[in-house]
Formats: structure tokens, C-alpha cells, sequence
């Protein structure tokens, strides 16, 4: 069974069914990557409200209570924002890269270009992002837990 196409020119494509299910199957594994910078976007947005709630519980004390701990606090709960924010774009920078290749990886069946290097790169760029991600996540969970106590 084939799958007729048309390209630019008007000419008809004929792509056979089998190379669309290789596609598919290509496509999978980003798909299931997607699904797992989803979860740690969510995470992320999580710890974002969280640190922002905490900030404006903080502010909305008397300005004259605001002693050193309290605003020391709120510094840090200002870098935690911040690292939450950057791993927040990298890791949508991610989604969107990964995003990039599954479009690319079709592309590439139904176009005479050899999109290799470019869903190479693509995807390179998107490990980057998510390492990134990662890192500026570790760094802001470190900066949450560093002078914690807990009492027996």
C-alpha cells in the first residue's frame, strides 16, 4: 500500500506505508523525551509558585519587621526564582528542540534533502537545554536545603 503525496512541483510522491510507520517509529523516542521535560516542567512551575508564594507571605509582613533573617531569606528566595526561571526557559527551549526534530525526522522522508545534520544539531541543542535545565534545577534545590534544619 502507498501514500500518494504531492511536492512543489505539483508532482505526485508515492511514499510507501512502511516508510511512514519507520518515521513513526523514529519519532517515538523524542515523543517519550517530551513527556519527560513535560513532567519536569511541571515540577519546576511547581517550586516557582511555591517560592513565590513564600516571598509574598514574607513582603507582606510590616516593612519595619523586616529584619536581617527576613530579608535574607527573601534574597535567597529571589535566586531560587531566578535559577527556576532560567531552567524554566531552557527546559521549554528543550520541548521546543525536540518538537523541531520529530518535524525534521518527517520532513525528511517526503523531502530529497538529507536533513541529518540538522535533526543532529537539533537534537544536540535540546541535550544542552535539558542539561542546562537540570543543572540550574540542582543549583536551586541545593540553594532551598542549605541551611535547613530539621529537629529530631
Amino acid at each position: 500500500m502507498a501514500l500518494s503525496l504531492v511536492n512543489e512541483a505539483g508532482s505526485v510522491l508515492q511514499a510507501p506505508i512502511t516508510s511512514i510507520a519507520h518515521a513513526i517509529g523514529l519519532a517515538t523516542a523524542p515523543v517519550f523525551l517530551l513527556t519527560g521535560v513535560g513532567a519536569v516542567l511541571n515540577v519546576l512551575a511547581s517550586r516557582l509558585g511555591r517560592t513565590i508564594d513564600r516571598s509574598r507571605v514574607l513582603q507582606s509582613r510590616d516593612p519595619g519587621f523586616h529584619d536581617h533573617h527576613t530579608r535574607r531569606e527573601l534574597r535567597r528566595l529571589q535566586r531560587r526564582a531566578h535559577l527556576i526561571n532560567w531552567a524554566l526557559g531552557l527546559c521549554t527551549s528543550c520541548a521546543l528542540l525536540v518538537c523541531s526534530v520529530i518535524v525534521m525526522l518527517f520532513l525528511a522522508l517526503f523531502v530529497e534533502l538529507d536533513l541529518t545534520r540538522i535533526v543532529a544539531v537539533l537534537f544536540i541543542a535540546s541535550m544542552a537545554c535539558l542539561i542546562g535545565a537540570l543543572l540550574c534545577f540542582f543549583s536551586e534545590i541545593l540553594l532551598a536545603t542549605h541551611k535547613m534544619r530539621i529537629a529530631p
